[in-house]
């Protein structure tokens, strides 16, 4: 399936997902309200999560606030063909497609049915008896902040060895550009299924960044003594490796839906958020 859906789409209802901080989204909400009541558009205020693989009858989704507002909405329509379409409110923003104080204009434009859609590749997380789907990263990180772990890893049938280090990401390519960012990862571009593997500050010259494909399947054990690791999904907390225990990622069979204006592209965003660049 193609990574971009291109054309004029019809939007009769939305769904909006907003900012948990008080009073972010009260003032955009009310704009967004407006512009769908003169259009003919109906909106319903959304929880996120919700149910999941719910889409309530909505055409798109938008979210009001920044990239954690940004994730909890994908999530909320994993399992759907729902698009979500963001509106920044936030530091970064890096998955939005309209600047907060640019609303009018472009949420007019959606309305409209002029947006494009990305397709966003996930993971599958297997800890113990739960699975879970990650947008962004899966992290294992120590429990004990400031304790090194020992960390083993592998790949297939084949083994990466064990790295001493504060811990590692695995991240999706739209996940690619958080954590995985700052701690040297590599950056990668959307629609391409695959996955990157990051240590974080691992004691070795060796360590070194993995880009790879789905269905090879990581498996990362805990070879720490006396020190549980932590396993985080897009930034929440789903449990803890013991001493020997292991969980499994992978690339995910499901896919996120990310709506953008049409000139709002990968490239233009990574020039304006992290080159210092304004697009013309």
């Amino acid at each position: 399936m193609s990574a971009e859906a291109r054309g004029q789409r019809t939007v009769r209802r939305v769904g909006v997902i907003s900012a948990g901080r008080a009073g972010v989204a009260e003032a955009p909400l009310e704009q967004l309200a407006q512009h769908a009541e003169a259009m003919g558009v109906e909106v319903l205020e959304m929880e996120a999560p919700g149910e999941p693989g719910s889409d309530s009858g909505v055409d798109l989704a938008v979210a009001l606030g920044g990239d954690g507002t940004m994730l909890r909405a994908l999530h909320r329509f994993l399992g759907t063909n729902v698009p979500v379409l963001g509106v920044n409110f936030g530091r970064i923003g890096f998955l939005t497609s309209i600047p907060g104080g640019e609303l009018d204009a472009g949420i007019g434009r959606a309305l409209r049915g002029d947006f494009e859609v990305v397709e966003l590749a996930t993971i599958d997380v297997t800890l113990g008896k739960s699975r879970h789907a990650a947008v962004n990263d899966v992290v294992a990180t120590s429990s004990t902040p400031g304790r090194m772990i020992e960390l083993s890893a592998t790949l297939g049938d084949e083994e990466l060895g064990s790295t001493a280090c504060d811990g590692m990401i695995c991240c999706t390519p739209s996940g690619s550009t958080a954590y995985n960012l700052s701690n040297g990862g590599p950056v990668i571009m959307r629609g391409l299924n695959a996955m990157a593997i990051t240590y974080v500050a691992p004691h070795s010259l060796h360590a070194r960044p993995l880009v790879v494909p789905s269905g090879l399947g990581l498996r990362v054990s805990n070879e720490t003594p006396g020190v549980p690791v932590a396993v985080l999904v897009d930034g929440q907390p789903i449990g803890e490796l013991q001493e020997r225990e292991a969980l499994s990622v992978d690339v995910g069979a499901q896919r996120a839906h990310l709506a953008l204006l049409p000139d709002v592209t990968f490239f233009s965003r990574y020039r304006e958020v992290f080159l210092g660049a304004v697009s013309s």
